[in-house]
């Protein structure tokens, strides 16, 4: 039992064994001196905190300590000081080397303490509101502290949180110290000066003794500028009207848009500081006040950052993000009756290529890709009028034009250009991003696609305008495969696969058109050879007649890859080749190979070097094969799972085995061809010399016997490339087409953010670049990336937008571009880099200094503006004795904060008692005034 102000409380032992446990298992015990506080260090230093759960009665509470992380001091030779020293916390009531700190918490900034304990209600809805209860914690604690010795300030929170309302207490040795608070929505008239508050501080003491010690003082008036109407925010939004009638104007196509629509920097704070002041050489009261701000010895300022900025790269990959969380495909976007006619059944022209494949009544020239696209555009342009259409005419011209140089030539360019669209070079480590990115060099066509898409979604109606954008491009597709015409912007060869899968598939049919166009070479030049052939009468004098003749109706009258551009002669084909087959096994058994001996050798590229044949010693030739089949990341994932999936039984290995054995087969079939009657030794001579050396032959005998003696040309081609490519195309909804494309997005924004900052040379911005590369990195590589990821990078781009539309903004408010000595110039710059990456940013010279002056003007202009407002605004404005006083005259508007430490040092409560340190601190806003006293007494006779 305890009695406090005449009533009873009883306070639970449990909750008191448990705050004692806790405080013992922190190590919170004695007296720990650490060294001095630094100036600044409550800022710059490492705070922690450990968090644990006690229960008083049936109320949860959550007790944590903050401590500031120090090396701790040596303690040799000072054994006999810990006994009599007061405890550490008392200690730094009296430190003015942390004064104000910009940035700390509450408690750390109204008592000065590195080290202390809180408990606090668990939920966030709680609260200790009774003044009983208050008292009863407060006890409670009182007990705990005395019983474990610990000189650690305990404290308590009460009321609601939101008024960061505490009550605490530290002992030490026959000490203690007191920490009381009041907070107040309107202030007494008598303590918004600083008489007043005098008054309160030393009626608060009560110090016996006469006259009282002085009193130091330290001061800040904080002043808010939030005016900058001489200032214009010097981005302009994209010329939109520019855009939407096809010109470059604002925004180039190919070119990302950068910066905040609206000034990312909404105030100015200003802090003057009257850091060491003594009681009696300064005048502040309800009439007069001395405290000039031009005169202030400190100044120092933070800006506030205006909440979540429009930046427009921001939004622009924002925005094209959102398309990968739709469901609709292209049809369902621009309305399946673009596609209709007069109720008649639907015409697609995703399965153009699908009728040239299949069985059809009709002749086969009426189902051509070019008749398909015909009908389809004839279809669209009569249900969807220019007016109704996603994209205007003048608009996707320009980006087609834009995407397609060369179709401005009468003649289109043959394989890789570069886009102009940067200066990078294939070896720059920008350039090579990409590899990193997994999406393509910004230099090619999904680059370029990728970046009109974005500004097609962001500018031109959305995901509808993607949709129309992305059907002409499939067009332009089939029309360029049809007509043999290369697709510009993509670097030649088979499909790289450090690439997004879109530019994979684009390489790839590269590829189709390029040996499409090779066939359609070698086709006519065959004709043409055969019929000069005729004429010289030479039809072949060696062999069988009949097959020799069969060889020149199927191999000569036509090229090999010519076999699937009918119907007819593609399944012919087939048949062909399974009755060759029949027929070679069964001449395999009646001494057929004395007959296939007997052909002439045919698809002979040259002599190998010193090889022979094995049986008649003849040289051997290197046979014409057909090329591997090129293939992207998503068919080698498809042909791995299904070898996988075969398992290792042995009927799994032999359709492994013979899956993996097409191209073995078709060289065999090309070798056989030159080589008339040869065996497989000789095959695997030539095929794989190793294995020839080391007498390895199974494996291959079932090739051997099941390849006829076929050239390359007439052989079934290995690579189909008539349709898998375009339908891939074709079917990609928009939102898969914007997963496809993410990564050049993002890529592109990064470049972006890169090309912007070398302009301003931030420091912190180049390090969070590198990590955002980093992030990406680890996050693009791997498909089907999670979306909380992508909007992680998305969310750091927009982050480093920000920050140099900042910069930008500081440098044009601080004129950094005017200055015309270079020494002036380079501080500025420093300054304002500061600005944008400490919290708080010491002006030198205060307002004497050349950002001090500038800073002054600013103010000044604003208070100009604000004269010139009605009336009845500035009476609102000066509503206040205390505002009009501060007000009259004066350069800069009425503190919008004012915050004083006093600080003395007296004996409690009688005059003999220890001199120990008093410290209160206060702190007044318009809607807000707080006094925290820290207030101390010698315990030892009282």
């Amino acid at each position: 039992i305890i009695f406090s102000q005449g009533n009873i409380f009883f306070f639970p032992p449990r909750f008191i064994s448990k705050v004692e446990e806790v405080l013992n298992d922190w190590k919170l015990i004695g007296n720990s001196l650490g060294k001095p506080l630094e100036k600044g260090i409550f800022t710059s230093g490492i705070w922690e905190e450990k968090s644990d759960e006690i229960s008083f009665a049936d109320f949860k509470f959550s007790i944590t300590h903050h401590f500031l992380v120090q090396e701790s001091s040596d303690k040799e030779g000072k054994e006999e000081l810990l006994e009599d020293a007061i405890p550490q916390s008392m200690q730094d009531l009296l430190c003015m080397n942390n004064d104000f700190p910009p940035r700390a918490h509450c408690l750390v900034r109204w008592y000065g303490l590195r080290e202390f304990v809180v408990i606090a209600p668990a939920a966030n809805n709680d609260a200790v509101l009774s003044e009983s209860k208050c008292n009863l914690l407060l006890s409670s604690v009182s007990i705990a502290l005395g019983n474990t010795g610990c000189q650690v300030p305990l404290f308590v929170q009460i009321h609601h949180k939101w008024r960061r309302m505490y009550v605490g207490e530290c002992q030490g040795p026959g000490v203690r110290t007191d920490f009381e608070m009041v907070h107040l929505r309107k202030v007494p008239n008598q303590y918004t000066h600083l008489s007043g508050l005098l008054d309160i501080f030393k009626s608060k003491i009560g110090c016996p003794l006469t006259p009282l010690p002085p009193v130091s003082i330290a001061i800040r008036f904080t002043y808010v500028l939030q005016d900058w109407l001489q200032y214009f925010w010097p981005q302009q939004p994209p010329d939109l009207d520019a855009i939407i009638g096809g010109e470059v104007g604002g925004l180039e196509f190919g070119k990302l848009p950068f910066g905040a629509c609206e000034d990312p920097i909404s105030e100015l704070h200003l802090a003057t500081t009257w850091p060491h002041l003594t009681e009696g050489i300064i005048v502040d009261n309800d009439v007069y006040s001395d405290l000039d701000p031009i005169q202030a010895p400190h100044w120092s300022v933070r800006v506030r950052k205006a909440d979540n900025p429009q930046c427009l790269l921001g939004d622009f990959v924002t925005e094209f993000f959102k398309i990968c969380r739709r469901k609709e495909s292209t049809d369902e976007i621009l309305g399946r009756s673009t596609f209709e006619e007069d109720g008649r059944e639907t015409v697609d022209i995703t399965h153009a290529l699908s009728k040239l494949t299949e069985p059809a009544p009709v002749p086969i020239h009426k189902l051509s890709v070019t008749n398909m696209v015909h009908s389809a555009k004839k279809k669209i342009r009569k249900h969807r009028g220019v007016e109704e259409s996603p994209l205007n005419n003048d608009v996707l011209n320009a980006i087609l034009l834009f995407l397609f140089p060369d179709a401005a030539s009468d003649k289109p360019l043959d394989g890789f250009t570069s886009t102009g669209n940067n200066n990078l070079s294939s070896d720059n480590e920008e350039y090579n991003l990409y590899n990193q990115f997994k999406s393509a060099p910004s230099d090619s066509l999904t680059y370029k696609l990728a970046l009109c898409l974005c500004m097609i979604n962001f500018y031109h109606g959305g995901v509808k305008g993607v949709a129309h954008l992305w059907q002409e491009f499939v067009l332009e597709m089939r029309f360029r495969w049809e007509n043999n015409f290369l697709i510009p912007g993509l670097a030649n060869g088979i499909p790289d696969l450090r690439c997004c899968l879109l530019h994979q598939k684009l390489q790839m049919l590269n590829c189709c058109i390029e040996r499409k166009r090779a066939r359609d070479e070698g086709k006519k030049s065959s004709v043409s050879d055969y019929a000069s052939s005729t004429s010289a009468g030479d039809s072949g004098k060696a062999g069988d007649a009949s097959g020799q003749d069969h060889l020149k109706d199927t191999d000569k009258g036509k090229s090999w890859d010519s076999w699937s551009d009918s119907e007819e002669e593609y399944f012919e084909c087939l048949s062909d080749t399974e009755e060759l087959k029949g027929n070679g096994q069964e001449s395999g058994k009646k001494g057929g190979a004395k007959e296939l001996s007997n052909l002439k050798p045919e698809g002979r590229l040259h002599q190998h070097g010193k090889l022979t044949l094995l049986h008649t010693g003849e040289p051997l030739y290197i046979p014409v094969t057909q090329e591997p089949a090129p293939m992207t990341e998503d068919l080698l994932e498809e042909q791995s799972e299904v070898l996988a999936k075969l398992g290792t039984s042995a009927e799994g290995a032999h359709l492994r085995a013979r899956m993996q054995s097409a191209c073995l087969l078709s060289d065999m079939e090309s070798f056989k061809a030159a080589h008339p009657g040869c065996v497989l030794e000789e095959i695997v001579k030539w095929d794989s010399p190793r294995d020839y050396a080391m007498g390895v032959l199974k494996g291959e005998v079932e090739s051997c016997e099941t390849a006829k003696p076929a050239p390359a040309p007439p052989q079934r081609r290995i690579f189909e490339d008539t349709r898998e490519v375009l339908h891939y195309l074709a079917v990609q909804k928009p939102a898969d087409l914007a997963r496809h494309l993410l990564p050049c997005v993002i890529h592109a924004a990064v470049l972006k953010v890169k090309e912007e900052e070398t302009l301003e040379n931030i420091a912190s911005v180049k390090k969070i670049i590198k990590q955002i590369i980093s992030h990406s990195s680890k996050v693009l590589r791997f498909p089907n990336p999670e979306d909380k990821k992508l909007e992680e990078i998305i969310h750091q781009i927009t982050n480093v937008e920000a920050t140099i539309a900042r910069a930008r903004s500081l440098k044009a408010k601080f004129g950094t571009e005017k200055c015309e000595q270079e020494e002036e110039r380079e501080e500025l710059e420093r300054f304002v880099s500061c600005l944008l990456e400490e919290p708080e940013v010491s002006v030198i010279g205060a307002g004497r200094g050349h950002a001090g002056s500038i800073i002054h003007k600013l103010f000044v202009n604003a208070q100009r503006a604000a004269s010139m407002a009605p009336v009845e605004e500035e009476l609102k404005r000066t509503s206040s004795s205390e505002e009009r006083r501060q007000n009259s005259g004066s350069d800069f508007p009425a503190p919008a904060g004012r915050e004083l430490i006093l600080r003395t040092t007296v004996p409690r409560p009688a005059p003999y008692s220890k001199a120990l340190p008093q410290r209160m601190y206060s702190v007044l806003t318009k809607e807000d005034f707080r006094l925290a006293g820290a207030f101390s007494a010698d315990t030892s006779f009282f």
